[in-house]
């Protein structure tokens, strides 16, 4: 088994954020929007909350599936979500999408149960422990909302890691296949990840590898 090689949790350097906004995660974000939406169903006009939003590629691929979402993109990096902004003004969805940086350490009770739905793409393995993470996106999700978190899974063996990243960024710059094989070392194996919600007591939901390097996690709060 690979152990776990921790990455930083802040990407906010100018070469950083250019190049993961560089990288093609168009398939990817599509997949997560198509997937989100087919879980939740149609948005009902309430906030989504998307965690670790990056660039909000994510949230421009739902407010364009969904006409009646609107969602609130959060991200500790500030110029992570200076990029976001630009890109939603690009989009013209600047009245259904608001960029804002918060850190997903510090949710305060305010948002508890508020959220229509809470998302994430990718935030867990920048985290040392995220449990306490974890534990706050479900304590947002209002009743009958929707709980919906996708991240890398960690490879059994560096060939594995070598192996994804020759598959999936075999022709992105050297910067980028580096970012990417660190994420991967920085990921969790879904027996991780179900042992985490299980001591938070989150077991509802499915739990499951959605594809052969990602792990998904969707679950709805009772009304």
């Amino acid at each position: 088994m690979l152990e776990r090689t921790p990455e930083p949790e802040l990407m906010d350097t100018d070469e950083e954020v250019s190049t993961y906004d560089a990288m093609d995660h168009s398939k990817v974000n599509a997949r997560f929007a198509e997937d989100f939406l087919a879980f939740h169903g149609p948005c009902q006009g309430g906030e989504i909350l998307d965690v670790g939003t990056g660039t909000a590629l994510i949230p421009i691929e739902i407010a364009r599936r969904d006409s009646r979402a609107r969602i609130v993109a959060v991200d500790l990096a500030s110029r992570m979500i200076a990029r976001a902004r630009h890109h939603v003004e690009t989009a013209g969805l600047s009245s259904r999408i608001r960029c804002e940086v918060q850190d997903a350490k510090a949710f305060d009770q305010t948002q508890w149960r508020h959220y229509e739905a809470v998302i994430s793409n990718s935030i867990v393995h920048h985290l040392a422990d995220p449990r306490a993470v974890l534990a706050a996106m479900a304590g947002m999700v209002a009743p009958g909302g929707t709980l919906f978190v996708r991240d890398l899974v960690r490879p059994d063996s560096e060939e594995q890691v070598n192996d994804l990243v020759e598959t999936y960024a075999a022709d992105e710059p050297e910067f980028a296949r580096a970012l990417f094989g660190a994420s991967l070392r920085a990921a969790f194996t879904l027996a991780e990840i179900d042992a985490m919600r299980r001591e938070l007591g989150l077991t509802g939901g499915t739990l499951v590898m959605s594809s052969d390097r990602h792990w998904t996690w969707s679950w709805r709060r009772d009304p």
